[in-house]
């Protein structure tokens, strides 16, 4: 897991990474989920991957876009 840069200091998550098909996201709580194709599906994890890569934005896209769609919770 990388640092999740926060740029704008106000971001839930903490650190995430990405794999080819999926994206790993920890929030400061430490609940950690997956997100893959199947869940909540391609066009979103990508999505999720520029803003986890520009470190703003990612937080906010998953409470209007994702919520819980989620592959599967890690802990």
């Amino acid at each position: 897991m990388q640092p999740y840069q926060n740029l704008n200091g106000n971001s839930g998550v903490a650190s995430y990474e990405s794999g080819p098909d999926s994206i790993t996201v920890q929030f400061r709580d430490g609940d950690t989920y997956v997100y893959d194709d199947t869940q909540p599906g391609a066009d979103h994890v990508q999505r999720m991957k520029e803003l986890a890569e520009a470190g703003r934005g990612l937080s906010t896209y998953i409470s209007k876009y994702v919520r819980d769609r989620y592959a599967r919770k890690v802990r």
